[in-house]
């Protein structure tokens, strides 16, 4: 089978000539050809195999090394949970879903892959309020964050306290504070101290997103989309009217944030925006580090009765961390989605390639 498709501009400039189409499948990159300088593309997909992906990054050796494999097509199982982009820089690209193709021979025209300039937008400037601090409240709060490293909380509380004393504005000391509040488990002054944060500057996101952590331990479903759809509200990749240069100063990331604004949503039995969430948490995290989003995209998918990939995603949680604690209990649910979805159990071991 192949695929044909074509990278465009949003804003019709001519596409840059390093555009790398990529297919994406259960999160990670498993064929890469490269556009055409006016940006069409032709990918093959054998049964067997997928492209040879080369590390030195070779246009030549990407267009001639497809798979070999005869046209017998591709059974849509393998299909339900890929997707296209485009890997080109200073760009960002949308996706095209391969779940709904037609996955029997002959060639598919996927459409457009639309890449757009990315750019600083309104509401995601740097913040100059750190910077507006009496040089007392800095030299305070730079003590407290050292003292916060090194374990000395009763100290570190103090400093921070001395600069939201000195500078009541002082987000960043405010969000430190609460921080070390809530180590200390005190939890209504935790609380009360990121809300400070934020009512001082609604564009600081950490306290946000400790505030919804904060909802999420309390079982607040409705407080944790509160406060984390104030984040991806926030979130430059979250725009699709970006037209220019991304610059980001906040440490956070985002992908915590669309974890918690997902799992609210499933909780409220809100699937659909659950998958959408959980999908963006999917892109923007490192997933090794962050193994516990594969267990909820299972829960999505099990409820909308997509056991395939509900399958999938239990196996690469138990490939990520098999001897988590909760592993007995992954392999039962998987051995019932198995069942259910009338599948041999498969291996926990990565794929080879």
């Amino acid at each position: 089978m192949f695929l044909r498709g074509r990278v465009r501009t949003g804003d019709s400039t001519p596409v840059p000539h390093d555009s790398l189409v990529e297919r994406v499948c259960n999160g990670r990159v498993t064929q890469q050809v490269y556009a055409s300088p006016q940006g069409d593309f032709s990918m093959q997909m054998g049964s067997m195999t997928d492209s040879f992906l080369d590390a030195t990054g070779d246009r030549t050796s990407l267009y001639a090394r497809t798979s070999k494999a005869p046209l017998t097509g591709i059974p849509r199982r393998e299909l339900t949970n890929c997707e296209l982009r485009a890997s080109v820089s200073g760009f960002r690209s949308n996706t095209v879903m391969l779940a709904g193709l037609t996955t029997l021979g002959g060639t598919i025209d996927v459409g457009s892959i639309v890449v757009q300039r990315t750019t600083k937008i309104d509401g995601m400037t740097l913040s100059a309020a750190p910077y507006k601090a009496p040089k007392d409240a800095l030299k305070a709060y730079e003590k407290g964050l050292a003292a916060q490293k090194t374990g000395k909380l009763d100290n570190a509380r103090e400093y921070f306290e001395k600069a939201v004393e000195i500078y009541p504005s002082y987000a960043h000391a405010w969000f430190q504070l609460g921080a070390v509040l809530q180590v200390e488990d005190q939890k209504d002054a935790a609380r009360a101290a990121y809300t400070r944060a934020t009512n001082i500057d609604g564009k600081y996101l950490p306290p946000y997103l400790s505030l919804a952590v904060m909802e999420y331990e309390a079982g607040n479903w409705t407080g944790v989309l509160n406060f984390t759809g104030h984040i991806l509200e926030l979130d430059p990749l979250n725009h699709e009217s970006v037209t220019g240069y991304i610059v980001d100063f906040d440490p956070l990331n985002c992908a915590e944030a669309y974890f918690y604004n997902a799992l609210a949503n499933y909780r409220l039995n809100k699937i659909e925006d659950a998958e959408k969430s959980a999908r963006k948490a999917e892109q923007r995290a490192d997933l090794s580090r962050f193994p516990q989003l594969h267990l909820l995209l299972a829960e999505i998918y099990a409820r909308k009765n997509n056991y395939g990939n509900a399958i999938t995603e239990l196996q690469a949680y138990l490939q990520l961390v098999p001897q988590a604690k909760n592993a007995s209990q992954v392999r039962e649910r998987l051995a019932k989605l198995e069942k259910l979805n009338g599948s041999n159990p498969a291996s926990e071991k990565p794929d080879q390639k």
